[in-house]
């Protein structure tokens, strides 16, 4: 028997793919092989730590598999994928404060690159994590769904329960909020 991964066109839409998983492991891999990067970054765009953010992209993926026969159809299965990963952040985060130490980036073997490179691409997810966390919750969320997992802006507004319009603003005002911070912390650098 062929497997469906096999039989499968990569342009194949994700609802028809979402509908094998719920009885096709293969079907379930090949919509894994798709959003696993998109989820991975949103973590890690939450996390910024490498462990964190492997560990609740697989948590993602497993209430994912458990729950496939719950998806509908009616949006984007990227979108109901990024619900659920940011109710496993909601979770991860609930009660506690994460802490990135700046050590971990001299522990991060060079991969592609000098120990200064791997710290320095380090320092910036770094960055990017603080400035996030800088920004009320919804529009961190706003910004994280639209620009690190690249969802459109209507899977990104489903997956938040939000209107479209709704989801434009708090990416507007998301990016005027670290631009305004961004300008604020360099005047006080000179």
């Amino acid at each position: 028997m062929i497997s469906i991964a096999t039989q499968t066109h990569p342009n194949m839409e994700d609802g028809l793919l979402a509908q094998h998983a719920r009885t096709s492991a293969d079907a379930f891999a090949a919509l894994y092989q798709r959003h696993v990067t998109r989820v991975y970054r949103y973590h890690m765009a939450h996390t910024g730590n490498v462990h964190d953010a492997e560990d609740l992209t697989s948590q993602t993926f497993m209430a994912a598999l458990e729950g496939i026969k719950s998806f509908r159809g009616a949006g984007p299965f990227a979108a109901w994928l990024m619900g659920i990963a940011s109710r496993k952040r909601a979770l991860f985060f609930r009660g506690r404060r994460p802490e990135l130490p700046l050590d971990e980036a001299l522990q991060v073997r060079a991969q592609g690159g000098s120990v200064e490179q791997v710290a320095e691409r380090h320092l910036s997810v770094e960055t990017i994590v603080r400035s996030l966390r800088l920004l009320s919750p919804d529009r961190a969320d706003a910004l994280a769904l639209y620009y690190f997992s690249e969802l459109t802006i209507a899977e990104a507004a489903q997956a938040l329960g939000k209107s479209e319009a709704s989801l434009k603003m708090l990416v507007s005002r998301a990016l005027q909020d670290l631009r305004e911070r961004t300008t604020l912390a360099l005047e006080m650098q000179k």
